[in-house]
């Protein structure tokens, strides 16, 4: 069977209560994901997984991961029932080492909350398989990019890169902003710089966000949620048609905005 050539997607997750009280970045990640054809397979890229190598999921039932303590026990009751497929983790697997970069396997690992409350509104049915897989926060943007781009040849197999993040994540500042009732200059200031450097196309300016972006570094104190954007970007291709196709900001200091790369010939 022939499938049609995927996006990449960057989608964000939030607090774990996004999943009860999706919004509208919920609205449009559950709309993104409608417009999309068929997968053969997604790659969910979670930033609650993080492993000394780029590590793959081969589990064929992947269990529900309530990886977070103190929310409403209505979180704990849900689950995403996915299922895996070993023949398409391989695949990711072998587009990683063809790369040139070291990979691992884990027969084991489910969903965490990074994971399945994205692919729980996007792909309610839970009816494509899933193939988690990790990320590398010592490694940096960098090798976050070249892991997008060892995986940007199974967009046109039919593999949908999912990559799940936030644009900023600095959970310490929101009892300050939530006693104040205002949102954080940097939390509007810095999803804006992202995305003119994104629509310019300008990657070095990007791995070295932390340096050339005002309030990166009080955005991230530390990069595990914004590294799979990195991956999303390098999966897209050069080419790829960039649309940021969500902007908004959820409990005061996480930027809930959203990205589509689309490969482009040439990309």
């Amino acid at each position: 069977m022939m499938f049609p050539t995927q996006p990449a997607l960057f989608v964000p997750h939030g607090a774990p209560t996004f999943a009860l009280r999706p919004g509208a970045a919920g609205a449009a990640i559950t709309s993104a994901a409608r417009k999309l054809p068929l997968p053969r397979a997604i790659v969910i890229v979670s930033p609650h997984w993080d492993t000394a190598v780029p590590t793959v999921g081969f589990a064929d039932r992947l269990e529900t991961i309530h990886d977070f303590h103190g929310f409403p026990e209505a979180l704990y009751a849900l689950r995403y029932p996915a299922t895996g497929c070993r023949e398409a983790a391989e695949q990711v697997a072998s587009a990683i080492r063809t790369a040139g970069m070291p990979v691992a396997t884990d027969a084991e690992r489910g969903l965490d909350h990074g994971a399945w409350v994205p692919l729980r509104l996007m792909f309610p049915d839970a009816d494509v398989p899933v193939i988690p897989l990790s990320i590398q926060s010592h490694a940096g943007p960098e090798q976050a990019y070249r892991l997008g781009q060892a995986l940007a040849p199974l967009a046109a197999e039919g593999f949908l890169i999912i990559a799940s993040g936030n644009v900023t994540h600095n959970l310490r500042d929101y009892q300050l902003a939530a006693r104040s009732n205002q949102i954080p200059a940097y939390v509007r200031q810095f999803p804006d710089w992202l995305s003119e450097r994104l629509q310019a196309r300008d990657v070095p300016a990007l791995l070295d966000y932390r340096q050339q972006a005002e309030g990166a570094v009080r955005a991230h104190p530390s990069e595990e949620h914004l590294l799979p954007l990195f991956v999303a970007l390098g999966a897209g291709g050069d080419a790829a048609e960039i649309q940021r196709f969500h902007a908004g900001t959820d409990d005061y200091v996480i930027a809930m905005d959203a990205y589509s790369f689309l490969p482009q010939s040439g990309g």
